[in-house]
């Protein structure tokens, strides 16, 4: 995603093919988003299915009666898992009508409906329309630009309009990564809006990618609530849920 509504300035957008997988790419070699060609609703990287962590803090139960929203489609993977497989509403924000194009035609991402919808926007603009206020449970935030050397968007005020989108139990995921970006750094923002008893970092994976959970109202469920929780998601929805309640730390210990 970039920060320009000239779609003369917008990174082109294509496709390459590695054995099963199909890699979305924007001007560059660096992966954007990635599907698997016979199971285009499975999420194949480690990073993305971090991305779907915040469900460790709700009840499973109540996860189609909640609304998320993806900042940055790429390739359309999360917005695809959250409306067909999840059941949620779904709102994505993408500012390159190019990468919508490219995910209907080669990612198999559904036309609009009434439960799913793509917005053509810049998200940094449209996340102040008070429309969104309150009203988001699952906010995934992933804004690269061709380079993918840093997110787009990682100031305290941009932290604060996401910060103002949640509802009282809701949580935002964000992907931190690039050659020039600091995680520290990016972590420390986010501990500045939300407070450090809500920040919830992951290990960096093998690619690099840091994916960091922040909620809305800082709750620290129990192990064992976690390690139910898990459970009930790897039998509902097949994601590595276990996996993240061991390596998913509170950024300040339990006291």
């Amino acid at each position: 995603m970039v920060t320009t509504t000239d779609t003369n300035q917008l990174a082109d957008v294509y496709f390459s093919d590695e054995g099963p997988v199909r890699h979305l790419h924007l001007d560059s070699i660096w992966i954007q988003g990635s599907m698997l060609i016979d199971s285009p609703q499975v999420l194949v990287h480690q990073y993305i299915q971090r991305m779907m962590a915040w469900l460790l803090f709700v009840e499973p139960a109540s996860v189609p009666r909640r609304q998320a929203m993806q900042l940055g489609l790429g390739a359309g993977s999360l917005t695809k898992f959250c409306s067909k497989v999840l059941r949620m509403q779904t709102v994505a924000i993408e500012i390159n009508p190019k990468v919508l194009v490219a995910c209907r035609g080669w990612f198999k991402l559904p036309p609009d409906n009434a439960r799913m919808r793509v917005l053509l926007a810049d998200a940094a603009q449209e996340i102040r329309d008070p429309q969104w206020f309150g009203r988001i449970d699952a906010l995934q935030v992933d804004l690269y630009d061709h380079e993918a050397a840093a997110p787009v968007l990682d100031s305290e005020d941009f932290y604060a309009d996401c910060r103002r989108l949640l509802t009282d139990d809701g949580c935002l995921t964000v992907n931190l990564f690039g050659r020039s970006s600091s995680c520290d750094r990016s972590i420390e923002r986010l501990s500045a809006v939300f407070g450090r008893e809500a920040i919830w970092p992951f290990k960096a994976t093998r690619e690099g990618n840091t994916v960091v959970l922040a909620q809305k109202t800082a709750v620290r469920p129990t192990r064992a609530v976690l390690q139910q929780r898990a459970q009930d998601i790897e039998q509902r929805w097949a994601l590595p849920a276990a996996q993240w309640v061991r390596v998913l730390k509170p950024l300040v210990a339990a006291r």
